[in-house]
């Protein structure tokens, strides 16, 4: 069944185009990645919406239309659509960096106010993640720039970027275990479905 609170796939086009003139950059092919990686999975699940899939995939990261900003993309992800009326899209925005629901798990630096970051504490807090939310988490760590890779390889360029903390090795648990998670739900490995002959590959 398609998702209540999320645009169209013309109007999230549309707002990542304007979002990608606002602030060009690499974060725009990793959305589309982050799209084409969720369909493909959501269309062999039998609980998950492709097109919706596609659609919160394509705009898990649009508060980096806000400039070169560090973790407060999703914050601004989650104002920017959730003004729209797109509260889902907007919740997504907000949980798609927390595989672990605890704000200092986050790989980047809280570039935000004391309000914000508490906001976001107790969102996590409060909030029981659903299949969408895992599934972009999933496929976050699976999307680069240039093409989706092993989640082995997208979970160390996250540690050379930002270094390590307290909370990596159990982040990569918990990727690796969504992983798995998805692998279980679908009856094949993900990888199996992010393949050659889709319309795009695993570099």
């Amino acid at each position: 069944m398609p998702l209540d609170g999320i645009p169209s796939r013309a109007a999230a086009e549309r707002l990542l185009t304007a979002a990608a003139q606002r602030n060009p950059g690499p974060w725009i092919d990793h959305s589309r990645y982050v799209a084409q990686a969720a369909a493909a999975i959501a269309r062999a699940h039998h609980e998950l919406d492709e097109e919706s899939a596609y659609i919160v995939g394509l705009l898990h990261d649009v508060g980096r239309q806000e400039g070169p900003t560090n973790m407060r993309h999703v914050i601004d992800g989650y104002t920017f659509l959730s003004d729209l009326g797109y509260d889902t899209a907007g919740r997504v925005c907000l949980t798609h960096s927390f595989p672990l629901p605890i704000v200092e798990s986050a790989a980047g630096e809280w570039d935000c106010t004391a309000e914000e970051l508490e906001l976001v504490r107790r969102f996590l807090a409060e909030w029981s993640m659903d299949d969408y939310d895992r599934l972009i988490q999933l496929c976050d760590a699976l999307a680069m720039p240039d093409g989706l890779v092993l989640i082995e390889q997208r979970l160390v360029d996250v540690v050379l970027r930002h270094g390590f903390n307290d909370y990596t090795l159990p982040r990569w648990r918990a990727y690796l275990a969504l992983r798995d998670q998805f692998s279980a739900a679908v009856g094949r490995s993900i990888y199996e479905l992010l393949s050659p002959s889709a319309a795009f590959k695993i570099v």
